[in-house]
């Protein structure tokens, strides 16, 4: 009884349910390797701020690595800010990044009525994007709400907007990237592949200035090859709103976007995660496009 006493004030301080006369709901764990508490690294952006420090790995998915659980929450950043539900992130985290804590051996996963209410708000949002509520965030695997379990939030939490979650539309990304580069490629004055030197804001906007060496051209309509390697690219009210993608110094990414007036203004970014060799073969691909 004491033992349980002591979680249910840990958890009460993250909003956790934790009744002290009953056992944690338990699944069959996705994978064989034993959970360790690991710090949520500062890349993962899904999970900022999210409450916590430390998750659990392997997470609720079955991601076994840190890149892995990354690789997969990266993908739904954009949904954070179509803001369907204000309890997506704290959802969605509990899974990736589930809250890892030493007093407790088993994991804590999100109770099913959270998983309902974010479902609900979400569905409809997701399906105008032509994608439909994922399997493996089926509600009925989750436990009831009378065991060990992150529930919804309260009525006041619903209701409040966050505002950093907003993020600019350059970086708003539902699909899948190469699919949406290679839809858009076409339309764009420029396609460049750039390691980051330095982001910094100037009147409200981003100024993206790329290391001169990394880079690899795709299309440069209306300006040389030497005039981009010199130039500095520009996010339109970029200061306003959050672009995760270009928020780490050295980080490699994929820009496409306009000359306006005298700038390169960017439309579209997104991390560059892939080996040499798949970066091979796209780039392959990319240079056989007739516009």
């Amino acid at each position: 009884m004491k033992f349980l006493v002591v979680i249910s004030v840990l958890l009460a301080t993250l909003g956790y349910l934790c009744p002290v006369d009953g056992f944690p709901f338990i699944l069959t764990q996705l994978s064989t390797r034993k959970s360790s508490c690991k710090s949520i690294p500062s890349s993962m952006t899904l999970c900022h701020a999210v409450g916590y420090s430390e998750m659990r790995l392997p997470n609720l998915l079955g991601h076994d690595t840190m890149k892995e659980a990354l690789q997969q929450a990266g993908s739904w950043v954009p949904l954070l800010t179509k803001q369907c539900h204000a309890d997506t992130k704290k959802f969605l985290c509990s899974l990736f990044a589930p809250v890892c804590l030493s007093e407790l051996e088993e994991a804590v996963y999100p109770c099913r009525s959270l998983c309902e209410e974010v479902r609900d708000g979400c569905t409809p949002v997701m399906a105008a994007f032509g994608f439909p509520w994922p399997e493996m965030f089926n509600c009925s695997q989750f436990p009831p709400g009378n065991e060990l379990c992150v529930p919804p939030a309260g009525g006041e939490d619903k209701s409040q907007v966050v505002k950093e979650e907003v993020q600019c539309a350059a970086c708003q990304i539902l699909g899948d990237p190469d699919k949406e580069f290679l839809q858009g490629f076409c339309s764009q004055d420029f396609a460049i592949k750039v390691n980051l030197r330095s982001v910094s804001s100037m009147d409200g906007d981003l100024t993206v200035i790329p290391e001169v060496k990394s880079r690899t051209m795709y299309k440069t309509k209306g300006w040389s090859e030497e005039e981009i390697k010199k130039t500095v690219l520009w996010l339109t009210d970029g200061d306003n709103c959050a672009c995760p993608d270009l928020q780490e110094p050295g980080a490699t990414v994929l820009l496409m976007g306009h000359r306006v007036d005298d700038r390169l203004v960017i439309t579209w970014v997104r991390k560059w995660l892939k080996t040499e060799k798949e970066t091979r073969k796209f780039s392959r691909t990319v240079r056989k496009m007739q516009c």
